[in-house]
Parts: structure tokens; sequence; C-alpha cells
């Protein structure tokens, strides 16, 4: 592990962001009025649900499909609640490259049907995104493709790490960044950018309540593991991962929890005051800034808006929430 985690730097992040220019533009970086009187602060918004696949995992997939097919390495394999495996699906297909994605039995059905139209070989396996795991580790061997570990790989880290560098170049009086936490990569890389070029800027991080294995081994100081019952795939997972939290352990200035409500507030609250429509995960950061809006008040901050991949029901439960017609919790 040691040696992986030397691999992700901010020099590879911005050798990843050369890589990206020629398949990727940025995010855009916005701010909304309501938002900023709504949690008291200056607040913009990283769209990063505005990319190809709707997340901001196609960041690291296209750095890592880059280096795979450099290194004449012909297939990969993974496991993903949905979007990771879209964003390895979708660049394996810009890259000519096979694609094996298993994802746990009952996922969201939009991401699903995403990847298989992205081109993967998809597997249903399992209740849950460590069962799912389980069976890539017995189909790696079997097949010989290259395994690509959701939140243990550093090409996947250091490409997402290019959000990092676009918001710092647009926001260089940045107070506070918020993002989601799921397995973990995406905190690994805002660590690695920011203690690099600007290590006063406080991270603060975002789980479901009901799936807080990170939040448990942050506050531990320890990898543990935790149930996973949560809708919103992109901020759960059942355990800590070894190279994120290694950079996350001692990197977070905070970390919040969210309630399920509070996960389709955050759905509900976005859509009324941006327009944009996201899944559990993407809305995450804005209700978890409106929630510490005290902790935040008269800054600047940015949010990350993670994943636009949000099933029919889930849709349905957050429109009818209240927030969706008043915009205020």
């Amino acid at each position: 592990m040691t040696c992986d985690l030397g691999k992700i730097s901010v020099a590879n992040a911005m050798a990843a962001r050369t890589i990206l220019k020629n398949h990727l533009s940025p995010s855009p970086l916005r701010r909304y009025p309501g938002l900023d009187r709504l949690v008291g602060a200056r607040v913009y918004v990283k769209h990063e649900n505005q990319n190809p696949t709707g997340t901001f995992k196609i960041r690291g997939g296209i750095n890592l499909m880059h280096h795979l097919t450099a290194k004449g390495i012909n297939g990969a394999i993974t496991y993903s609640t949905g979007n990771h495996g879209f964003s390895v699906a979708t660049s394996a297909r810009m890259f000519n490259q096979r694609a094996v994605v298993v994802v746990p039995e009952n996922s969201n059905p939009l991401k699903v049907q995403s990847i298989r139209d992205a081109g993967a070989d998809l597997i249903e396996h399992g209740r849950d995104f460590e069962a799912a795991g389980e069976k890539v580790a017995r189909l790696v061997e079997e097949q010989g493709l290259y395994f690509v570990h959701p939140a243990n790989e550093p090409f996947l880290i250091n490409g997402v790490a290019t959000e990092f560098l676009e918001i710092l170049e647009e926001v260089p009086d940045l107070d506070t960044l918020v993002i989601p936490i799921g397995a973990g990569s995406e905190a690994a890389a805002a660590i690695t950018v920011i203690n690099a070029i600007k290590p006063g800027v406080d991270i603060i991080a975002v789980q479901a309540e009901a799936a807080n294995a990170a939040w448990c081994s942050w506050k531990e100081k320890r990898i543990t593991a935790a149930p996973n019952t949560t809708f919103a795939g992109g901020v759960a997972t059942g355990t800590a991962y070894d190279i994120p939290f290694s950079l996350y352990k001692d990197g977070l200035s905070d970390f919040i929890l969210l309630s399920e409500e509070e996960l389709y507030q955050g759905i509900a609250l976005t859509a009324h005051h941006t327009r944009n429509l996201v899944e559990g995960a993407g809305g995450a950061c804005l209700r978890a800034a409106v929630k510490i809006k005290d902790q935040l008040k008269g800054k600047t901050v940015a949010i990350q808006m993670s994943g636009a991949n949000a099933s029919a029901h889930e849709l349905r439960k957050a429109v009818a929430m209240p927030c969706f017609e008043t915009g205020e919790i």
C-alpha cells in the first residue's frame, strides 16, 4: 500500500489533467444567490453531475484507461454500486478496452442499464458493495483482467484530483471544501491537492448515517466496518479502504453524517435552487452545508455536486419534500 500511496501526488494529478484535456472539458463552477442566502456564505457549486456519465468518476476512468492502454493491458474488471462502474465502462469504450463490471443485486436500475449501454459485461451478484467485490476477486484470476479497485487505485485518484486543481484556480480564496465520501477516492484526491497547494482550506466530508464506515473509521483512527443500508450509493460503504483512509484519517477538518431524510432533502434543495436533478450523493454536500451553516457563515465555500444518476423512485420521493417547493429547511 505504501508504494501505491506514493503514486498519488499533485504532479501526477497535473499529468492526468493533460491527458483529460483531450477527452473532457472542465466542469462548471457556479454561484446561486439562493444558496448564498440559505447557507449564509459565498457558495460555489462544482457541477461534476454535468460530466459525461453524470459523475466526477469519469475523470479517474479516463486517466486509468489511458495508462492501461499505454502499458498494453487489454481489459479491466471492477465492482461498483453504479457510478464507478459506469465510468470504467464508458472510459473503456473510449479506449477500445474490454470492461467487466460486477454490481450488487437490486442496484439502481438506471445505473445498471447505463453500464450495459456503455458496452461493459455486467454481472449482478450479492446484496451489497462488499459482496460484489468478493465475486470480482474470483473472476480476476479466471479472466486475466486488470483489477480496478474502486478506492485503492492511484490512476483513479490522480484523475479525480484534476477537479480540485480546477476549483483552486477559479477560487483562490477558498476557505472550505465540502465533499462526499463513499469508498473515499474523492476525499483522497481532494486532500492531496489541497494540502499541497492551499493547506489552510478546511475539508469537510459527508456520508450517509445508514452507511457510515468511513465516518466510524475517521473517528476511531482505524479501519472499521459498519452496516450499509442507505439508498445513496455515492456516500455509502460497508468498510473503509486502505489508501483513501491513510489520507483522510488526519486530513479532514470535520465529518458530517446525514439521515436518509436529509439526503432526500439534499436532492430537493438542489432542484429548487440550481434546477439540477441529482442523486443522493449529488445533493449531500449542499444538505450538509445547510446543516452546518453556522460553522460556514461568511466563508467562501465550494461544494461538490458529485452525481446525477438518481432513480425515478428517488426523485419522486425527493420532490414530495416540502423543501422542494420552499427551498428551505
